[in-house]
């Protein structure tokens, strides 16, 4: 349980409430095959979840964020995420119950451009538990998520709000923030990453005990 109870929740998409895992190895592998790059296997692709598209393809291609062939794989990226994500990307089993059972205010932070964020969460039928949804413009792919979690904080106006993820850039954006951070275990970080979180749980029923408890 977390003393004090928080007074709102800002949630991580991918991972935390969603699967997007067959999107998103689509979309990339797309893009470098787009653009005369080897295709890489699906699992080692998840690891890309979560941090800005920018820096996935930096890595992936060993250019700079900024480069011009970053930048052409990330919009061929798009282009083919936009085409398939709302008919593969599914929510976390239990996650709608969590949702539904809380009480105080809830809000998206994601990394997940919001041109994507909004249609995905009324296709999933979960639109109407979030009072806020943040997420980067489509010409600010590189946005930090400390930045992204602080306009979410801002436009919730709560006291005491903590951040549900399961990435460390979750839990570092809860730090810079100076907010509590809950780490998720079924997402895509490992509890090593989730270091600093002020708990840890592995399922959404045990999130829900920990959120509502108080």
């Amino acid at each position: 349980m977390l003393v004090p109870a928080p007074d709102a929740v800002v949630f991580d998409l991918d991972g935390v409430l969603i699967d997007s895992r067959e999107p998103v190895r689509l979309a990339i592998n797309a893009a470098l095959r787009a653009h005369g790059l080897a295709q890489r296997p699906g699992p080692e692709l998840d690891r890309y979840i979560g941090p800005t598209v920018l820096d996935g393809f930096a890595e992936l291609t060993g250019q700079p964020p900024r480069s011009a062939l970053v930048a052409a794989c990330a919009e061929t990226y798009n282009e083919c995420y936009e085409r398939v994500h709302l008919a593969t990307t599914t929510l976390v089993d239990g996650i709608d119950q969590v949702l539904r059972a809380l009480a105080m205010p809830l809000a998206i932070a994601s990394s997940k451009p919001a041109r994507f964020v909004v249609p995905l969460l009324r296709a999933l039928g979960i639109a109407d538990c979030f009072v806020v949804v943040e997420a980067p413009a489509m010409d600010a792919l590189d946005e930090p998520k400390e930045v992204t979690l602080a306009r979410a904080l801002a436009a919730l106006a709560a006291s005491d709000a903590v951040i549900v993820g399961d990435r460390g850039s979750d839990v570092a954006a809860a730090q810079h923030n100076a907010i509590r951070a809950v780490g998720v275990s079924w997402g895509i970080g490992t509890r090593a990453e989730l270091r600093g979180a002020d708990a840890i749980v592995d399922s959404p029923a045990q999130l829900l005990g920990l959120l509502a408890a108080g």
